[in-house]
């Protein structure tokens, strides 16, 4: 005799969790479904570089430019997803990056850029822990803490450049550092793919449609790459196995959607908080690290808010790091147009996102979600009214570019967010959920 068990709503149970899944199912983005994605970008990037003859859009040097900017920001983006996954706000991801910056400078001057990458990371670490104590034993309120992190970072390195850089008689004043800059350090020499990468070189100068576009783009990864970019990609996919293909990973993560439960199955769910924060305070420190092995020193505000974007990528990747390393590329492809050809090529993408947008609201569209498509179609038309009637953009936009391009992102994206459950929500030991 078998029993069907109805709900509320009149349907049984095992229908609606099938109904669940499919659905579930069908938001998920599948490997084809990122490389259908993939291919349109290429094509659409190739047909706007072909319309407008901006082709810093697909050249090696704009993405090699992007791929630099990209990391630090990425590396924020992943130290945030560690903390909250675990159930911690992590608005300190700045200061942790200052404290990283900092600590690179200080040591690289002295024993060279691999010591400075190390310096760096253990400086991202004690920001991290400073941030467990405050959250964690103390139960102070995320943000608070988070904003006191940022403020105390900034305080403590232009104080410290200030004592050891900038000292008259030092030994730092006397290689080039003063106030706000640290001596320079050894350059950490980049690599190339041998064969590969001036075989990429000479079909993207041939400017045929598409192949010469994906070749320019695909080069920017095997040419003059430096070693930390190599580093970053290798944590991004550990980060990935660790945290969804471990027990271990299982276990912090249960941190962020219920503590309760999770303590009441024998785990230590202040240890694994605080192994969470050291590893994003430690990743916040490398991509300030990352800052000072690029500019070779500790320079003051070279950080420039890249903690904070880092945080946006994590929102924008909904807390998964191929999300976060997506976000980051074009936050960081938005971030190195500026070094281009200035507003002649920010113009241009004016057009790319009009052609995308259009593409997004026929999704939604299709997906039945008419008045969302309503209102990204009304957003492209208005970017293509803009690029249609000026030819280039005021520098003061071209600067805020990056930060425009975030808004605009997560605006479209909130709606499909799926924040840790106990993010942000004190847990004390002992307590029941």
């Amino acid at each position: 005799m078998t029993t069907t068990v109805e709900t509320p709503a009149g349907k049984p149970e095992g229908d609606q969790r099938k109904g669940r899944a499919e659905a579930g199912s069908r938001r998920r983005l599948t490997y084809p479904k990122v490389l259908l994605l993939i291919a349109a970008g290429l094509v659409l990037l190739s047909v706007v570089r072909m319309v407008t003859g901006a082709d810093s859009l697909t050249a090696t040097s704009q993405w090699s430019s992007a791929l630099s900017f990209a990391v630090p920001i990425g590396l924020a983006g992943l130290g945030g997803l560690w903390a909250e996954r675990a159930g911690v706000v992590n608005i300190g991801l700045e200061g942790m990056m200052m404290l990283g910056l900092f600590a690179a400078g200080w040591i690289g001057w002295q024993y060279g850029p691999w010591a400075a990458v190390l310096a760096g990371i253990v400086g991202g670490v004690l920001g991290g822990l400073v941030h467990a104590v405050a959250t964690v034993t103390f139960g102070v309120d995320h943000i608070v803490s988070g904003v006191a992190i940022n403020i105390l970072a900034l305080g403590v390195v232009q104080f410290l450049a200030k004592l050891w850089f900038g000292a008259e008689g030092s030994e730092a004043k006397l290689n080039g550092g003063n106030d706000k800059q640290s001596p320079q350090m050894e350059v950490l020499e980049p690599f190339s793919v041998p064969g590969v990468a001036d075989w990429l070189g000479s079909l993207a100068d041939k400017r045929w449609f598409l192949i010469s576009d994906l070749a320019g783009i695909v080069r920017a990864g095997v040419n003059n790459v430096s070693w930390l970019t190599l580093l970053a990609v290798l944590l991004f996919a550990g980060t990935y196995l660790v945290l969804w293909k471990t027990s271990f990973g299982l276990r912090l993560r249960s941190c962020g959607e219920n503590p309760q439960a999770t303590e009441s199955l024998g785990v230590n769910v202040y240890a694994y908080k605080y192994m969470a924060l050291a590893v994003s305070g430690g990743l916040a420190g490398l991509g300030g690290a990352y800052l000072a092995v690029l500019i070779r020193m500790y320079q003051d505000g070279q950080t420039g808010g890249r903690g904070y974007l880092g945080l946006a990528t994590m929102i924008f990747g909904n807390w998964r790091p191929g999300g976060v390393a997506t976000g980051a590329g074009l936050f960081g492809f938005m971030d190195a147009l500026q070094t281009r050809d200035g507003g002649a090529t920010v113009h241009a993408t004016l057009l790319l996102f009009a052609l995308a947008l259009a593409g997004v609201a026929l999704w939604q569209l299709w997906r039945g979600k008419r008045l969302t498509a309503l209102v990204v179609a009304v957003v492209g038309a208005a970017l293509w009214i803009w690029y249609a009637t000026t030819d280039t953009m005021p520098l003061e936009l071209v600067s805020a570019s990056p930060y425009l391009t975030t808004l605009l992102v997560l605006t479209l994206f909130a709606q499909r967010l799926r924040t840790p459950k106990a993010v942000g929500k004190p847990y004390r030991r002992g307590e029941g959920g």
